[in-house]
């Protein structure tokens, strides 16, 4: 398959998947999806394939959730993009290798949730971290909740998504949200060391670790799908819509006239 959206390498062990759409902080369309999705598949077959690493082009943005531009009507992400959001989580963490997030700018929304999936996290001085749901006229109820709380507690993951705020690197080593935080120019390179030593050791451990890790939290895969089927329904809403129309046309939101 080619690949239009993303860069797909592998190497020396390593499978590297970078979205390539810098001019828009690499914010993600169906077909970004798509595309990581079938890049996960290559990955999950190929036993030479050890650790894999997900990382955005460009120095300012990870990523930064899906493309508001991509929908011309409702709000939110259109349908196929749910189903392709939810599947690359799925992949995520059902590749039997450990997947590292190499955040080197802003990971935003649907990209914030995309590194807190992933198994491993290090970030780039440089990095910001948050959601924007509930500002856009959106959420994600499944990995992006109650997955975060686990990882940073109830208290903090209720902040980060009820004040939808954002947060520095070194703010998110400290809450537990990344592994490691290095200077912009370090970044690729303490990924390499980092690929080595889980190279190095044995790939059935490794295997067998994450699926011991992911069986504690599969269950979450019920919130992922309940999340979608109404996120599906609330983007059809006006008070969905105006979050998106206030996001694309640079104003503030009028939530208030949907609290009478």
């Amino acid at each position: 398959m080619e690949f239009k959206d993303i860069i797909f390498e592998r190497k020396d062990g390593v499978a590297k998947i970078t979205i390539n759409r810098p001019e828009k902080f690499n914010a993600f369309t169906t077909e970004t999806m798509i595309e990581m999705v079938r890049a996960m598949e290559d990955v999950e077959v190929d036993r030479t394939i050890g650790v894999v690493v997900i990382t955005g082009a460009g120095k300012k943005a990870f990523c930064v959730g899906g493309d508001a531009g991509e929908s011309d009507s409702g709000a939110g992400y259109g349908p196929e993009m749910v189903i392709w959001v939810s599947r690359l989580h799925g992949m995520i963490r059902k590749v039997p290798v450990p997947v590292i997030a190499a955040v080197n700018g802003y990971a935003i929304g649907g990209g914030h949730v995309m590194h807190i999936v992933c198994d491993l996290s290090i970030a780039s001085e440089t990095a910001k971290f948050g959601q924007a749901g509930p500002r856009v006229g959106s959420f994600d109820a499944g990995f992006g909740a109650p997955y975060l709380a686990r990882i940073v507690g109830e208290k903090k993951a209720r902040e980060i998504w009820f004040l939808c705020e954002q947060y520095s690197a070194q703010e998110a080593l400290e809450m537990g949200l990344v592994n490691k935080v290095v200077p912009p120019d370090k970044l690729e390179e303490e990924v390499d060391i980092w690929c080595k030593k889980i190279l190095a050791l044995s790939p059935t451990s490794m295997k067998i670790l994450k699926q011991s890790f992911n069986l504690d939290s599969d269950s979450i895969y019920g919130h992922e799908a309940l999340s979608m089927s109404s996120a599906g329904l609330y983007f059809q809403t006006d008070e969905a819509t105006e979050g998106r129309n206030a996001y694309l046309e640079k104003r503030p939101t009028d939530f208030m006239k949907f609290r009478k």
